[in-house]
């Protein structure tokens, strides 16, 4: 006589269920993939971003709680966004920016400062309006980059901000708490921005990586969403900088 062996499957309850994620570039790459996987674990969402239409749909797509179309860059805005925001919110996910290359002495005055604001002081004002809204326990989350940690003529004032972000999200840690402050600090990543930043050269800047990198791909907004996601549901993780680069700084550029 035989037993038949009944294998039954264990259902797992989504781990953002019921929190309201907001992400401040929503729309497009790593912020609207952020927002599929923050979405797939039951969380409601408020979207962000500078182009409305495109913003709409991302909206549509994720049935999002609402949306907000402004420059994150413009303070009075982000101040106004945040004013309007519900009382509480569960997390902060901040993907608006890209990067300003030149070699520094072709740099102005004003171009080194949009260089600073776009990212350091970004994640200051972010964090300033943030620290009435997010639970405790509740998260920020920034972008950052290693690319910067390898220093070379033309990069501008990326090392700069490379190097101090990680020591502004140990300090803004210290100073919210218990509201976690982390950031991520990717490498190239496979996105419309990547496109517009690269042209012409975008193929063979991935089939340099897929030759060199050790994990022979490249990194794309699954990756690092992924990662946004879990620093959102590990409540012990905060004052931390997790890259995902897939080892690009560990080989040759």
């Amino acid at each position: 006589m035989s037993t038949a062996t009944t294998t039954v499957p264990v259902r797992r309850e989504p781990e953002l269920l019921g929190q309201t994620v907001v992400v401040i570039g929503g729309s497009a790459g790593i912020g609207l993939e952020t927002a599929r996987r923050a979405r797939a674990e039951g969380a409601r969402l408020i979207l962000t971003g500078r182009d409305r239409e495109r913003l709409q749909r991302s909206a549509d797509e994720l049935e999002a709680l609402s949306v907000a179309t402004f420059d994150a860059n413009d303070p009075a805005a982000m101040e106004r966004f945040f004013g309007a925001l519900p009382a509480t919110i569960d997390h902060v996910m901040v993907t608006a920016g890209q990067p300003h290359y030149a070699r520094l002495l072709d740099m102005d005055f004003e171009q080194a400062r949009r260089a600073l604001d776009t990212h350091l002081l970004l994640m200051l004002e972010v964090a300033r309006n943030a620290a009435g809204k997010v639970r405790p326990g509740g998260t920020l989350v920034f972008m950052g980059g290693t690319g910067g940690r390898r220093p070379s003529i033309g990069l501008g004032i990326v090392p700069t901000v490379t190097a101090a972000l990680p020591a502004l999200t140990a300090s803004l840690a210290l100073e919210l708490a218990p509201v976690r402050v982390n950031l991520i600090a990717a490498g190239f990543v496979d996105t419309l921005l990547s496109a517009s930043l690269l042209g012409d050269e975008l193929d063979n800047r991935r089939n340099q990586l897929r030759a060199t990198l050790p994990i022979r791909r490249v990194v794309t907004p699954a990756d690092v969403a992924a990662l946004a996601v879990h620093i959102m549901i590990n409540t012990a993780l905060t004052g931390a900088t997790y890259d995902v680069d897939g080892g690009q700084q560990f080989v040759a550029a």
